[in-house]
């Protein structure tokens, strides 16, 4: 079964073979043909049948009871961020939430407000896209134009690559936020779009994705290396729109009285501001 299919089941495989023998006490004895542990190891650790945790990879039981996924849980090391994903990998999912996820569109309140922030602003979905911006945030990175997805640069165009010094670190939060975002709704089709086109093009991409790693992005620092500004370190805060994760405002701001804050006053006097409603007005007029 495929992932889409098994998303359970890959989870608990892909997250098996994380975790090496030394990490779970056990004895390293010959050669290891497989990475990380084998089934009947997991099983044993948890206290359950080696059939009955073969069923759970294989997808033929998909109810597990706490107990046994706390124990699993456990024995796969798995944070408070990887038990709760995979928990919802285990939950029912309704019909309605196969059906194809409606576009989301950001409020007039909202849109009105990213143009009003004198810091970097933009709205970004669950799958980094971009649907609004204010022109210091364009100023800041093409990328964060209307209409740009962030994995998509992060992972394939070189100059995106170039403003990000910690490249790596920030591509490991962006894929572990992504799996966290859709859960068990592996059969999203933009989200199958998106992941197959990445898969192919990057090899990064595909290292992370194997992993399963499920972290939520918070309020953290992050370094730039801007080709203008020079190196600047922003806090990037991300605040849920309409009591949802569905869409999200994220801020970028420097510390009160820092060299970060001058350079992003300079970035700012020499930007020519374009609102997201004057943007609006110019696609109408097109019609």
């Amino acid at each position: 079964m495929s992932e889409t299919t098994n998303p359970l089941g890959a989870y608990l495989r892909a997250r098996r073979e994380l975790v090496t023998p030394e990490q779970a006490g056990i004895p390293e004895v010959g050669v290891r043909r497989v990475p990380g542990l084998r089934r009947e190891e997991v099983a044993m650790l948890a206290g359950i049948s080696a059939d009955y945790y073969l069923r759970l990879e294989r997808g033929r039981n998909r109810h597990p009871s706490m107990q046994v996924l706390e124990s699993i849980a456990r024995v796969l090391h798995l944070d408070e961020d990887h038990f709760a994903h995979l928990l919802t990998l285990v939950a029912e999912v309704s019909r309605q939430r196969r059906r194809r996820p409606r576009k989301e569109t950001p409020p007039p309140g909202v849109l009105k407000l990213v143009d009003s922030l004198i810091q970097p602003a933009f709205i970004e979905d669950r799958y980094f896209d971009i649907l609004a911006s204010n022109s210091l945030a364009r100023a800041l990175s093409p990328g964060l134009a209307v209409g740009g997805n962030q994995l998509r640069d992060l992972f394939l165009n070189p100059a995106e690559q170039a403003l990000h010094p910690e490249w790596e670190s920030v591509t490991e939060c962006f894929v572990a936020n992504l799996r966290q975002a859709v859960g068990n709704d592996v059969g999203d089709p933009r989200f199958i779009e998106l992941t197959g086109e990445l898969s192919l093009a990057s090899p990064r991409f595909r290292q992370l994705w194997a992993r399963h790693e499920v972290r939520g992005q918070r309020g953290t620092p992050i370094r730039m290396n801007h080709p203008q500004l020079g190196e600047l370190t922003l806090n990037r805060e991300r605040l849920g729109i309409g009591g949802t994760d569905a869409l999200m405002l994220v801020v970028y701001h420097p510390d009160a009285g820092s060299s970060d804050a001058d350079k992003l006053a300079l970035l700012a006097s020499a930007d020519l501001p374009t609102s997201n409603a004057q943007r609006a007005g110019r696609a109408r007029s097109q019609f």
